[in-house]
């Protein structure tokens, strides 16, 4: 049997200000633009990199973050650790390729044989055999853990901004400009073409070759459950620029992130995605183990972490750019155990008011906002964590609901 939920919000009271969702930021150290961050085996060594040869490392969960030296002022878009926090490769601008072998302390610099800007690296399964692609079509590949680089024809001069292999150094996708969709089932030796709606910035296969999310312009969220051979379009809630995606574990549970500072989550293999606000524009996103510790960076060194999957949460304290709320929100028989009523007050200065109803995931499960005033309304739920919302004049407050058996 369900439970119910029964609220009041009405009257004059000010309460504290509360935040959507758990993502807090880090001292980077640094005002450059972020473009890219990789933990390699845990939630506590990680690396980000960006503009003028920035390139960073926490080894404590990003409490610190220290400035490495990278013996370049180009740019760098790119960062991949293999297999461990030692062997690591980044690349940018003109064609540059990083390696380091001791963690970041010395970054030697490697012929790529191109003056492409190079966009995403990639390493499938050892720190032997890894994939470049970026400007014109470019494509390189190495057998020699970056001794030698040799080109791949891509069968495309456009951009390609991103390169994943999910299982071996096999099959493997990259995704561009102009709805750019490439493929390849032996190692590069051909890429096949498919084309997208519009372009891609983004492509990650959580644990096969089969099932796969690609993210670009104007809120695209594409995703194949055949290998590639048909992409769908889901519906993102957002026209932002998409600009990474990463599922941790499984094929269900993702994050993308974006321009404006745009965060959406999914539970259900994109069925539906949750929008998590973030300051600013975010480029990468990666969760090292679970779904539940991950990192974002992006513009001005913004580097964000969340620890429980970006769940919204109080703030105990006010944030400076909260405004006081002329209205109450209440919670009766928390937590609840029977079938109750909800009735909404009046709302005073002629704001409106919006209320509703999110589980734990951040799914909305019931919009409230229209419910006249004055009047009981019994509200069903079953069993579970869920966050009643209260948004009024642009300001936001937020309390926790449980409902048992």
């Amino acid at each position: 049997m369900k439970n119910g939920v029964m609220l009041l919000f009405a009257g004059f009271v000010v309460l504290p200000c509360l935040v959507w969702a758990s993502w807090f930021s880090q001292t980077s150290g640094t005002t450059n633009d972020l473009w890219s961050v990789h933990f390699p085996v845990d939630a506590s060594t990680g690396f980000a990199v960006g503009y003028r040869g920035t390139i960073l490392k926490t080894t404590n969960g990003g409490m610190n973050w220290d400035s490495l030296t990278s013996g370049t002022t180009n740019d760098l878009w790119s960062v991949h650790f293999p297999v461990d926090a030692s062997t690591g490769f980044a690349v940018g601008y003109r064609g540059t390729i990083l390696k380091t072998t001791n963690g970041g302390a010395n970054w030697d610099s490697l012929t790529s044989g191109t003056t492409s800007f190079l966009f995403s690296v990639y390493f499938p399964v050892d720190a032997i055999t890894g994939y470049a692609v970026g400007s014109v079509g470019t494509i390189l590949k190495t057998v020699t853990g970056g001794g030698v680089w040799f080109s791949q024809t891509s069968g495309t001069t456009n951009e390609l901004h991103s390169v994943h292999f999910p299982v071996d150094a096999m099959t493997g996708y990259a995704v561009g400009e102009i709805g750019a969709i490439l493929k390849t089932v032996n190692g590069g030796g051909v890429w096949s073409s498919s084309h997208a709606t519009l372009p891609s910035r983004s492509v990650h296969f959580p644990v096969d070759a089969i099932t796969g999310y690609a993210v670009g312009y104007a809120g695209i969220i594409l995703k194949t459950t055949n290998g590639g051979a048909n992409w769908v379009a889901q519906a993102s809630g957002t026209t932002s620029f998409l600009t990474s995606v990463h599922f941790p574990v499984d094929a269900l549970t993702g994050y993308v992130v974006g321009f404006g500072g745009t965060i959406l989550k999914t539970t259900n293999g994109g069925a539906n995605w949750v929008a998590q606000t973030a300051n600013g524009s975010v480029m990468s996103v990666y969760f090292p183990v679970d779904a539940l510790t991950g990192y974002t960076v992006g513009g001005a060194g913004t580097i964000l972490k969340t620890t429980d999957g970006g769940v919204w949460v109080e703030e105990e304290k006010a944030d400076a750019r909260c405004k006081k709320l002329d209205v109450r929100l209440q919670i009766r028989q928390n937590p609840i155990r029977r079938a109750v009523g909800l009735r909404r007050g009046a709302i005073g200065n002629g704001q409106e008011a919006e209320l509703r109803i999110y589980d734990a995931a951040g799914k909305m499960v019931r919009d409230l906002s229209g419910l006249p005033t004055d009047r009981w309304v019994t509200i069903d739920l079953s069993p579970g964590v869920y966050f009643v919302r209260l948004d009024v004049g642009g300001n936001a407050i937020t309390k926790k609901v449980v409902v048992v058996e």
